[in-house]
């Protein structure tokens, strides 16, 4: 049956959890399946970046990071010393081509296909199976992700990072899909969906090579920018204190 749009369909299959080491990132296999990508019904806060929705049909076999790399697994990379405290928090501050260094240097460690998700894939691994606007549902709440303001401009959130697994996973076990850091994604930017991959592979055309696709917003962030649709920009050699990454895996592949 094929899905009608705003329906996600799904091949689940059992979800296995593995790493390549102690000092590399924690992975989990993700279900294939078909997804509707882009803004979602009566939300507000759409706008033109994230249109027009459609459908992405992911088919190929993918294992995401099941949290965004921390400051401990970069250290390996990197050699940098790791203060007190932080091993867990999410690592900041690397440029997107710090963060495809570190998939190649954790490719060539372990012989496993590490790369950056595409944003595709990313936003399929987000939404994890529903058309709600959040990870977590409806609308979300400061025990749900780390954010610093309300809609109102209050301050809810610690106004820091937090130690990665600190909130609730969603429904593929992913962590800090929203908030907490924004993360790095291997795609040129576009400035709307107009023409972008429907098979979930990463879209590099485009004159503005040089600047690539943020998702997932970041703990100074309004809940406006954690939404699953929300889409950013960054010239790929910047770094800044609220961007990290995560690795996806290709898991029958071999580099």
């Amino acid at each position: 049956m094929t899905p009608t749009a705003g329906e996600l369909k799904f091949l689940w299959k059992p979800r296995r959890i593995w790493s390549d080491g102690q000092d590399y990132p924690s992975m989990i296999d993700l279900p294939i399946g078909i997804f509707t990508m882009g803004e979602h019904d009566d939300d507000k806060f759409a706008n033109d970046t994230e249109r027009p929705r459609h459908q992405v049909e992911i088919t190929h076999p993918l294992s995401f990071g099941r949290h965004p790399v921390t400051v401990h697994e970069f250290s390996a990379f990197n050699g940098s010393p790791v203060p007190d405290g932080e091993e867990n928090l999410p690592v900041a501050g690397v440029s997107w081509e710090d963060a495809v260094d570190y998939c190649d240097w954790l490719s060539d460690r372990t012989g496993h296909y590490y790369r950056l998700p595409s944003e595709a894939e990313w936003e399929y691994a987000c939404a994890a199976g529903s058309r709600n606007p959040f990870p977590c549902g409806d609308t979300i709440t400061p025990s749900d992700a780390n954010y610093y303001y309300d809609e109102q401009g209050n301050r809810v959130g610690p106004g820091c990072r937090t130690p990665v697994g600190s909130y609730p996973a969603n429904a593929f076990g992913l962590y800090d899909m929203a908030g907490n850091v924004c993360e790095w994604v291997s795609d040129s930017w576009h400035p709307t969906l107009e023409g972008a991959p429907v098979e979930g592979e990463s879209w590099e055309s485009g004159r503005q090579s040089a600047l690539r696709v943020l998702r997932g917003g970041a703990w100074d962030y309004l809940p406006r920018l954690l939404r699953n649709s929300w889409r950013d920009l960054l010239g790929q050699t910047i770094r800044r204190d609220n961007v990290g990454f995560r690795v996806s895996c290709a898991v029958l592949g071999k580099r």
